[in-house]
């Protein structure tokens, strides 16, 4: 590995150690994907807009630029069970029902299938297995089977422990909305310095969950330094104010991921983290306090007077960490080492390594 290539600085929590994994990853970690089921519900997935990562991830693993699957399981870590639950909902969920069963079931017959055809569920109960979801329902789905529930390493955007997202065996998998597949050009160019950010913080979004409505509460357009709207008129431009502002308001929904964690990491704008019981991604990997800032739901009423007191020194430490970071966030297509895809790879290669098998 080329010196240029290994990450470093103070974005992890130990360098030296996630280098030693990583490389020990790339030369032993196999993955059997199971090839049981047909798309668009199995071996599919949404590669645009919000639940771009949970299409991406299925896409990229079964064709296998990487040499990370084997198509032995034998010779297998784990075991990818490459269902879709945005696309089970896409086409079997009843709009304004709220019934749930038909997805779970999906979910249930394909444990099912995969576990009467094939030794290695039932030899591990589910523990080096892993189910891989973007949509808020994805949790939903896997309390279809207890054993995928309690057992599996479930990879979610919806990381939420008040659900029953388990950090010590779930992945907190990042949420990134490619609106057309791709990076939009904006993303692409190189984001302006400090001095050229003329908005402290900026945020639009609708008024889910609990917390939105206390950010508009005290902030929609009562201050010119904190651009606070609930959906951006049309005529002005999302990506562009995030380019011109220092802080980015990442405050949770219904659920606690957030798309813009992304966007801001992706315009050098440092994130502010407004949520309660989120695991964030890689979080045993990086020291999310290196490059955001957390803020409690209970001090959104002093929400400027926190950013205005972090100190010129400080905000440009924090603008560094998320320069740092932000090659781990990007989906590449083929994938590239370090990227997003590998990050997730990595972080499911943690916690088999830590699974002691019956």
């Amino acid at each position: 590995m080329a010196e240029e290539d290994i990450p470093s600085g103070e974005i992890f929590r130990n360098a030296a150690a996630f280098h030693r994994s990583y490389l020990e990853m790339e030369k032993r970690f196999r993955v059997y994907v199971y090839e049981e089921g047909e798309p668009p519900l199995i071996h599919a997935g949404p590669c645009k807009d919000i639940y771009t990562t949970e299409g991406r991830f299925i896409h990229e693993l079964e064709l296998d630029q990487t040499g990370f699957r084997t198509k032995d399981p034998r010779l297998a870590h784990v075991f990818f069970m490459p269902f879709s639950v945005t696309m089970i909902v896409t086409f079997l969920y009843q709009p304004h029902s709220y019934d749930l069963s038909p997805l779970q079931q999906i979910v249930s017959d394909y444990v099912r299938v995969v576990s009467a055809k094939y030794p290695f569920w039932n030899a591990s109960q589910g523990a080096d297995h892993f189910m891989l979801s973007c949509h808020d329902w994805g949790p939903h789905a896997s309390r279809a089977e207890p054993q995928l529930y309690n057992n599996s390493i479930r990879v979610l955007c919806n990381a939420n422990t008040s659900e029953g997202f388990d950090p010590q065996k779930d992945v907190s998998l990042p949420e990134i909305n490619l609106r057309t597949g791709e990076l939009s050009p904006q993303l692409l160019s190189s984001p302006p310095e400090p001095t050229q950010r003329r908005f402290l913080a900026f945020f639009a979004g609708g008024l889910h969950g609990p917390i939105r409505p206390l950010l508009l509460r005290h902030w929609k357009a009562r201050d010119e330094d904190l651009q606070v709207y609930e959906y951006l008129p049309k005529d002005l431009d999302y990506y562009s104010f995030m380019l011109k502002s220092r802080f980015c308001l990442c405050p949770s929904g219904y659920e606690v991921a957030s798309p813009r964690i992304v966007e801001a990491i992706y315009t050098e704008c440092v994130p502010v983290i407004i949520s309660d019981r989120y695991v964030l991604p890689f979080s045993d990997i990086f020291r999310w306090e290196k490059f955001s800032v957390a803020v409690e739901v209970s001090d959104i009423p002093r929400l400027k007077e926190i950013l205005m007191g972090i100190s010129e020194e400080e905000y440009e430490r924090l603008r560094e960490g998320v320069k740092a970071v932000k090659r781990h966030f990007v989906l590449n297509q083929p994938p590239k080492r370090f990227d997003v895809f590998h990050m997730i790879l990595h972080s499911i290669w943690l916690r088999r390594i830590n699974i002691r098998l019956s």
